[in-house]
């Protein structure tokens, strides 16, 4: 069964969620534009020398209600291969450059295009892989009732540096819990954490391991297949 239809149709808190959130974000987003237009340039042409081509690195990712869009991001891998032609790990694939560009989060800026097409928020849980979906369990599903942020709660509580489970315990208290003063607060700890470069990898990762599901998630998976 797909884990979305099980999830309840998300409910607007307040006034701020229904009528102020979605123009505040398009606002915030045209201005952050034109404001870091020249960081955008600058960044745009370092990646092409360094990395290559393409610039702007597109990935299917799940929004809200499960719906799938293109992230954009600035790209901060090679497309190096081992002998059979597979990609190598992240680590053997992330230059010192491209380490640069997430710790400064500079990687991302591009998504501020995805904020202004609606399919992001400013403040949100984070838009993960589309092959996730399924390993979601019925609570962590519900991280997908509004739309994925830029930045959110677990990024401003460790980053890759927490569990998959402890993320999505803030994702799901970000969903219930939407306030202008939470999502305000939640952007000066974004700026913090950008500056101290807090959480940038795992214990055993250059970036973050795959969510395999939790442990009761991957025995349903396994039954199922039997």
């Amino acid at each position: 069964m797909n884990v979305y239809s099980r999830c309840v149709l998300h409910k607007p808190h307040g006034p701020y969620e229904k009528y102020i959130k979605r123009p505040l974000d398009l606002t915030l987003s045209l201005l952050g534009i034109t404001v870091l237009s020249p960081v955008l340039a600058v960044t745009a042409v370092l990646v092409r020398i360094k990395l290559g081509s393409p610039v702007i690195f597109h990935q299917e990712r799940p929004g809200r209600n499960g719906r799938i869009f293109k992230l954009c991001k600035f790209r901060s891998m090679t497309d190096e291969r081992d002998a059979d032609g597979n990609l190598l790990p992240d680590e053997d694939r992330l230059p010192p450059f491209g380490r640069k560009l997430r710790a400064t989060s500079l990687d991302e800026l591009p998504e501020l295009i995805n904020i202004i097409k609606g399919d992001m928020a400013i403040v949100g849980p984070r838009p993960l892989l589309v092959r996730y979906l399924p390993r979601y369990n019925e609570r962590q599903a519900r991280r997908h009732e509004v739309r994925p942020g830029f930045t959110g709660l677990a990024q401003v509580h460790g980053r890759n540096s927490i569990s998959w489970e402890e993320k999505f315990e803030w994702d799901v208290k970000y969903v219930d819990e939407i306030t202008f003063l939470g999502d305000f607060k939640i952007l000066l700890d974004t700026v913090k954490v950008v500056f101290r470069r807090d959480g940038i990898s795992s214990a055993t990762s250059a970036t973050m391991e795959e969510f395999m599901g939790s442990e009761g998630q991957q025995a349903d998976q396994v039954l199922q297949k039997d």
